[in-house]
């Protein structure tokens, strides 16, 4: 009997406990999101809020883009938890062009950044993205 509760306790001791957070991202009326990058963990889940309306969440590049969902309906709150290291770009479909852009890195993996670079975007867009990689690789 002993023996079993030593075994109980030892397995109890090295069992890790691992704890997802989810990051809270709003829809701002100056047509951003409140959190342009976002540095998670594997596992962690990002939640777009619709504080303001006329906004969407739309992937342009990630590490997988087959396991990514579609782009969310306007409006309405979305969610995604991200299994796969790397960098994530998104925008707001009505507002992509102006540079309306989010980053996300999960697991502090830039692998897949060169790809993130070369997708196709409006000028605006484009500087705007060259900024949120500089606040990405600064955040390292």
């Amino acid at each position: 009997m002993r023996l079993l509760l030593f075994l109980f306790f030892l397995i109890l001791l090295s069992w890790q406990v691992v704890v997802a957070d989810t990051v809270k991202i709003e829809f701002t009326a100056d047509d951003s999101y409140s959190i342009e990058v976002a540095d998670i963990g594997v596992g962690d889940t990002i939640e777009w809020l619709p504080k303001n309306e006329g906004h969407n969440v739309e992937f342009l590049a990630g590490p997988n883009m087959e396991a990514l969902p579609g782009k969310s309906d306007l409006n309405v709150r979305y969610a995604i938890t991200f299994d796969l290291p790397g960098v994530y770009l998104y925008q707001c479909t009505p507002h992509g062009n102006m540079g309306m852009l989010g980053l996300i890195v999960v697991g502090n993996n830039f692998d897949n950044l060169g790809n993130i670079e070369e997708v196709e975007l409006s000028r605006v867009a484009k500087s705007v993205l060259q900024r949120l990689i500089r606040v990405a690789k600064s955040n390292k």
